[in-house]
């Protein structure tokens, strides 16, 4: 007798395992750990204590890291097949949506970076981050980002590290970075397959090993230049600067060789051939 609903069941061989069906809700579980990252950062921002910044700093490198592995972990169960009832594509870009332009952007807020009649700015780049999330095609299927990837979360840090900086700058880098993302230029998916993406995520790794050292010397307060130990972090500070500069670097230069090839065969479009 076919269940109710007209379908016919699933043959057993077919089924899942309840090891594989637990290995599926432990992945998801993983990926939801980028929620209570998010939680104790709201909590630290909001607490606004002496070493709130640098916790929340820290915070968000444990939240790219479990944002970049959870979709392995994915793959490698079949996530799909034995978890078909749940999304953990939505799961996973809520977590981002939050540890990427939400919360970045209230510490922007909170630590004052932006000039006081300014700081109702940080709503663009909030709003250009949702409409980057919601495009169909945010991620192209020959493996980039298209827009700028709403990595609020540097864009924090940086303005937060390089203090004291002009207010005009900051709000500069705010805005320009939030009018990339209407921009359809490629941006490097270090995860992807690629040999300049494979580059990309070997720098990308001594990068990061690089930021977890800055955050964790980083200074309860703003870095001051009389302090030696201060002085040091904020070199190597601009010294992490590399990573951002071939990032983006790469990524423009994918996009206009993109660009010249899609206007070329506008252009000169193939022959019609003889018949």
């Amino acid at each position: 007798m076919a269940p109710l609903g007209g379908h016919s069941p699933v043959p057993r061989a077919g089924r899942p395992t309840i090891r594989q069906k637990c290995l599926g809700w432990c992945v998801h579980f993983y990926t939801a750990l980028g929620l209570v990252a998010a939680a104790t950062i709201t909590v630290l921002l909001v607490q606004n204590g002496a070493d709130a910044y640098r916790q929340t700093f820290l915070l968000m490198v444990l939240a790219v890291l479990i944002d970049a592995t959870d979709g392995t972990f994915a793959r490698r169960v079949r996530i799909k097949e034995v978890v078909p009832n749940f999304d953990g594509r939505r799961l996973d870009d809520l977590v981002d949506f939050l540890t990427y332009t939400c919360l970045p952007l209230l510490l922007i807020w909170r630590a004052r970076l932006l000039p006081e009649s300014c700081e109702a700015c940080l709503l663009f780049p909030l709003m250009a981050s949702a409409y980057g999330f919601c495009q169909v095609s945010a991620k192209t299927d020959d493996g980039y980002f298209l827009g700028f990837p709403s990595y609020w979360n540097l864009v924090a840090f940086y303005l937060y590290a390089l203090q004291p900086l002009p207010g005009w700058f900051s709000l500069g880098v705010i805005v320009v970075l939030a009018l990339l993302t209407f921009v359809p230029s490629r941006y490097l998916y270090p995860t992807q397959r690629g040999r300049l993406n494979q580059v990309t995520f070997l720098l990308g790794l001594a990068w990061t090993i690089l930021l977890v050292w800055i955050f964790w010397n980083m200074p309860a307060q703003p870095f001051s230049p009389a302090s030696p130990d201060d002085n040091l972090t904020r070199r190597l500070t601009l010294l992490s600067l590399f990573f951002p500069a071939w990032y983006m670097g790469a990524s423009w230069i994918i996009s206009v060789r993109f660009w010249r090839k899609k206007r070329r065969r506008k252009r000169d479009p193939m022959p019609a051939v003889l018949s």
